[in-house]
């Protein structure tokens, strides 16, 4: 395996990639590797009225920069959220130019599974666009999951989803409007039980698509 690996966050709307792999991100560049994040959408059409419609635009930056990613390796786009299947084709060159400008060795994705319509073209579009050429983990979001097949873990320390909930916290857009995933206690309790489960403190969980060694 290479030792300096580029690894690609493929997150739908703003906030998914820290959701569904932020404690493993905080970790990846902890140990040198490069991390790339993608937003395709700062979902403009949802922002409470009261709030500026760049708000969740400044959030992922401000919760990225937490992380440890670096400035110029997040890419926001501002495609309409919950347009996707209706921009599908856009959305697989967008991924395919990402591809071949980024060449990531790991690429992270929402699950195959997962119920949301947007969600579910990136999945679709990244497993056509990668499938050949990078290793596809998918992450997890339960509460959009008819299914879930926890294949692969990521032990995890303490400071790592700690790192992953300060990064969270940046979207008080999302939890001042209650949503459940979006507590301290949900973010720490999912890490200890994918950590119970491979006999570690806390762990990220995700399904493989490709797995691929060069």
């Amino acid at each position: 395996m290479k030792s300096k690996q580029r690894i690609l966050v493929l997150s739908p709307h703003t906030d998914d990639g820290e959701i569904g792999c932020g404690g493993t991100i905080a970790k990846f560049i902890e140990e040198g590797k490069d991390v790339f994040y993608v937003a395709l959408s700062v979902c403009e059409d949802s922002i409470p009225k009261n709030l500026s419609k760049n708000t969740l635009e400044e959030e992922v930056r401000k919760a990225t920069r937490i992380l440890g990613i670096k400035e110029e390796n997040l890419l926001v786009y501002k495609n309409r959220v919950r347009s996707f299947p209706a921009i599908r084709q856009d959305l697989l060159e967008t991924i395919i130019e990402l591809r071949d400008k980024i060449k990531p060795d790991l690429v992270f994705i929402p699950s195959l599974n997962d119920v949301h319509q947007d969600h579910q073209v990136i999945a679709n579009e990244a497993l056509r666009a990668f499938k050949t050429t990078s290793s596809i983990f998918c992450y997890e979001e339960p509460w959009n999951h008819l299914n879930f097949s926890t294949l692969a873990f990521i032990a995890l320390d303490k400071r790592h989803i700690q790192k992953k909930w300060n990064a969270l916290k940046c979207y008080q857009s999302q939890i001042l409007q209650g949503r459940p995933y979006f507590t301290k206690e949900f973010i720490e309790g999912l890490a200890r039980i994918r950590g119970t489960q491979i006999n570690s403190g806390y762990a990220e969980a995700f399904e493989v698509l490709r797995w691929i060694l060069r």
